[in-house]
This record gives C-alpha cells, structure tokens and sequence, in this order.
C-alpha cells in the first residue's frame, strides 16, 4: 500500500522560510517549494513527503533516473524532468568557484589599467574592486555616473554590495574629467566617511585612486590614511 506523509495544512513553506530562513526547513519543506504544487490527492507537502519516503536519503534522490521517479504517483514525466535538472543545477552550483579578476599588486598598476580605461570620459565614474584576503579582485561594480557628492555617492551602497560578495577589503577609484587629479576637499571628506564606515563594518578600505588624462593620486600614498 502507498504511503501518504500526513502534513497539516497550515505548514507554510515559503511562508517559514521568508520568517526563519531557508536553512530553518527540512528537506521536506524545501522539496515542497521546488514542487510548487501538489498533484491530487495529495497536497505538496504530502508528495514531497511521498518522494523523500522513496528515497530515503538525499544521495539515493540524486541518483534516482527519470523512470524511477515518474514511478511516484503524483510525478509524471514533467515533474521528474524538473527534478532531475533541479538536482544537476545544484550539482554544478556546489562545484563552482568565485570568479576571480586578477590580483591587484600595486596602486600604480591599477591605476595605469584605470586611465587608460576612463581617459576619455566626460563625466565621473566611481568604480569599486572588491577584494578577498589575498587581494583579488572577487567583483567590480560602477556604482555611480555624474558629478561626485555627499549626497549620491553614499558608503551605504559601496558597502552593501561589499557585503553580498564577502569582499574583505575594497579600493574606491573616480575620475576626474578635467583630466587633472588632484584630490578635492570633497574627495577627502567622501574618503574619510568611506574609511570610518569600513573600520566600524571590518571591511578595510585599501585606497581611493583618483585618475586624470595621464595621472593619478592615491590617497593612501599621499598619506591620508594617517591623518
């Protein structure tokens, strides 16, 4: 006789997920998300249930082929095939590794990479590396285009997407269209809020690189971060 996994009605998966989080699931509830629906009779949680009662642990659910899957009532062809690309996907995400974007040596070399890139600009671009423990660059974001201010260019954005790619360290990098740069007393101020922010979140500031036509100034090597 088949087996039904009796699940109250009021068991919310996604709901308990969005309140504890999705490592607060059990397979069941996880299962039941990816299903979406059930299949009459059996309400998705009865199914997900039915599926991991088939196959007792994870392992045996990964191996499972499409034929051994679509033998569980409330499958189907369509389901199984939904199954198994689910499983590949998470296959290949467990292997992949963060993408790197060279290792940055010095201020002089990424700054030379940074004229050349925005030489030519007519307006100002505040580009940020993010940085691993090694000092390779995990990801590169413009985050704002137009004139450079207190207002716009806030750390809060800068130090949001250093914390969604566990960055450890970030250099700020700007442009100045003038082509000459020197740094302002705007600069300076914007540097200072972004070095405070970085200090109270562990999330140290390596370097705010101004580059001009031909030149550059680092902060740090003009001693700013002594002061």
């Amino acid at each position: 006789m088949e087996k039904k996994t009796m699940v109250p009605e009021s068991s919310l998966p996604r709901e308990r997920l969005l309140e504890f989080g999705e490592k607060a699931l059990s397979n069941q509830e996880l299962l039941a998300i990816l299903l979406r629906t059930g299949s009459k009779p059996y309400h998705v949680l009865e199914l997900a249930g039915m599926i991991l009662s088939e196959f007792p642990n994870l392992y045996e659910l990964k191996s499972a082929s499409l034929n051994e899957l679509q033998q569980i009532r409330g499958v189907g062809k369509i389901r199984a095939i939904e199954l198994k690309a689910m499983m590949e996907l998470g296959a290949r995400i467990q292997q992949a590794n963060q993408q790197k974007y060279g290792k940055v040596q010095s201020s002089f070399g990424l700054a030379q990479q940074l004229i050349e890139e925005l030489k030519d600009s007519h307006q100002e671009h505040l580009i940020c590396l993010y940085l691993n423990t090694k000092n390779e660059i995990i990801h590169r974001k413009t985050l704002f285009i137009g004139s450079l201010n207190q207002s716009i260019a806030h750390p809060r954005e800068i130090y949001r997407e250093a914390v969604r790619c566990s960055a450890a360290r970030i250099i700020c990098s700007h442009n100045h269209p003038s082509g000459t740069p020197a740094a302002s007393v705007n600069d300076r101020l914007f540097t200072k809020r972004l070095k405070e922010c970085g200090e109270m979140m562990g999330i140290e500031l390596l370097d705010h690189l101004i580059v001009g036509s031909d030149g550059y100034v680092s902060l740090r090597e003009e001693g700013f971060w002594e002061q």
